[in-house]
This record gives structure tokens, sequence and C-alpha cells, in this order.
């Protein structure tokens, strides 16, 4: 994949109203969407992802790290020249701080940290691409392995959509249990592998929810609460081979202190499940929790119920 040097890196700006327009409408012809994530700009996952999302229909554009950033959490830098090349020799060393591919300029890396990738999408690259906005949605990931629990504390994809909320972008986070860290070559080159096959599951079940997430809020002035993030964990494919096997079940990240009140559904007496437990039942369970951007805390009941609402269409109960 051939790089090119027109982009380079400004300061950052700050959007903070999460707001679209009067009258905007969430149709795919006008969603206009960042992917971003911390594995890199040239991994199969992200590519792919990026090929499913716009097959759908959706407007998009890239911005990720040049380099696998996994694990680094809330760090942030200055988009620096590269000292080394890009992941899979996707760039040399000595490229700009910035920089897209030769053949789509939608596809562009940030030679810094997840979060640094995702204000230079939202800041820089999303008025270029989308007519002077910003994005009406942020996806993060699917991350190569899951991020569950105090794992976000650390997550760099947690961290990019969680960069976005604050910002005043909506933003989900992705994350998938299979999968590795491989060119997107291998999408070509080894198409049956496991890492492959899944990345296809997952993208189906990223498309799913984000078609049903602005479906149900079409009309609404808002996609998702402001400064939250959506957390969603995709199972291993090993015992769920189709996308259509997967259920999707609401939860908390860790396991609620005494006195909690979560949303009331499925009959949990105002106590959600946390995501690892829910994991561990049997099934093809993806769980989708919010937390706060701010605080990174479970959100209250309130604001879970918004999501809950808008996300109902896809939502099962465990012991049902």
């Amino acid at each position: 994949m051939g790089f090119a040097t027109l982009l380079l890196f400004v300061p950052f700006l700050s959007f903070v109203s999460s707001r679209p327009p009067p009258g905007h409408h969430h149709d795919k012809a006008r969603t206009n969407i960042l992917v971003t994530n911390d594995d890199g700009w040239a991994t199969a996952q992200i590519r792919s992802e990026f090929d499913a999302l716009e097959a759908a229909g959706f407007n998009l554009v890239l911005s990720c790290p040049a380099d696998n950033r996994s694990g680094t959490g809330n760090s942030t830098a200055t988009p620096a020249i590269l000292a080394q090349p890009c992941e899979f020799n996707t760039c040399p060393a000595g490229a700009p701080a910035t920089g897209f591919n030769a053949t789509d300029p939608r596809l562009n890396y940030v030679n810094a940290f997840p979060r640094d990738a995702t204000n230079f999408g939202i800041n820089t690259l999303a008025p270029k691409f989308f007519k002077g906005k910003k994005p009406d949605l942020v996806v993060a990931g699917s991350n190569i392995g899951n991020n569950l629990g105090t794992t976000i504390q650390i997550s760099g994809t947690d961290h990019a959509a969680m960069e976005a909320a604050n910002l005043g972008v909506p933003a989900i986070a992705f994350s998938g249990a299979t999968g590795s860290q491989v060119s997107y070559t291998a999408l070509e080159t080894d198409p049956t592998s496991a890492a492959i096959v899944a990345t296809g599951i997952y993208n189906k079940l990223t498309v799913r929810l984000v078609e049903t997430l602005l479906k149900t809020t079409e009309k609404k002035a808002e996609i998702l609460p402001p400064r939250t993030v959506v957390n969603v964990n995709y199972p291993s494919t090993t015992n769920c081979s189709s996308a259509e096997h997967f259920k999707w079940v609401f939860t908390r990240t860790v396991p609620a202190p005494a006195g909690t009140v979560d949303v009331d559904i499925c009959r949990n007496g105002g106590v959600l499940v946390d995501e690892r437990t829910a994991f561990a039942v049997p099934g093809c369970w993806v769980t989708v929790s919010v937390f706060s951007s701010v605080t990174l805390d479970d959100v209250d009941a309130a604001t879970q119920r918004a999501v809950v609402d808008v996300l109902k269409p896809l939502l099962r109960c465990q012991h049902d």
C-alpha cells in the first residue's frame, strides 16, 4: 500500500457540541463516521471494517496510529516525524508526522497515540472530508482482543472513543476476542485464516449495531448521551461461526458496588450483570456497556435507560 505526504500536523482545535443541526436526520447517505483504533492504520481488521461500513453506505474517514499503540490508554503526544517505518512497512522512516494512502486519502495515519489520532480525525480530517462538519459518530476498533471491565483504563481503543466523546462526538468502542495483528494484505493472501474470518463476522455485527443506533435516533437531537462511551465486546468466533449466532446483552463494565441502582431490565432487580460475568455465560453473547468518558465509571440508571431505548431492537436477556 502506498503512502503520500500531503497531510501535515496542525494544532488541535476543539468541538464541544454533540448535537447535530436542527432538522438533521441520521440516514446513511448523510452519516459521517470517523474510524479509529489503537492497533494501527494498516491492520486487516481496521481496513476490513472500513470497507464494510463503506459498503453499508456511510461516509467515512480513517485516522489511526501509524503503529500498534495497544494498551497506551490516556497517553498523548504531538505527532512526530517517523523514526522508523509505519507498521507493516506502509510508510518509511522519515515520513511526515501525519500522512495518507496514495490511492485513498481517506486512509490516514498519525504518528502518536490513539487519543491523538482521534483528535486529528475530528479537528483536521473531518472538516476536509465532511464539508466543514465534525463526524456524526466515531467508531473505535474493533480492537484485536477484548476490553472488559477495568481493562478500559489502559485500552487505547476505549481512550480513543473517550477523546471523541469529550470533544462532543458520540463514540462506540468495539473489541473482539478473536484476531491477530496482521497486515491488511492478509485479506487477500490469507482470507480463510481464523483472524480474517473473525474480522468478517465482527464487521457484520458492528454494521448492525451502528445501523440500529442510527435508525432509532433518526429524528432525535442526540445519537448518544453526551460524554459517554458505549463499550462493545464480541466473544470468540471459535464456537460462534456466523454473525447470526450472536446475541446482545446490556451490562455494566464492572460489578455493581453496594447500593447501586441500575436500569431495571431483564428482571434484574435494578442491578446489571458486569461484562466479565456475562461473557462467562455459555452462548455467543455480545456485551454492551456504557461508561462516562470523564470518570470511566458506569453511568447512572437514567443514562443507561437512554442507551437501552435506542438499542432495544438488538438487546436480549441472558436468562430467557
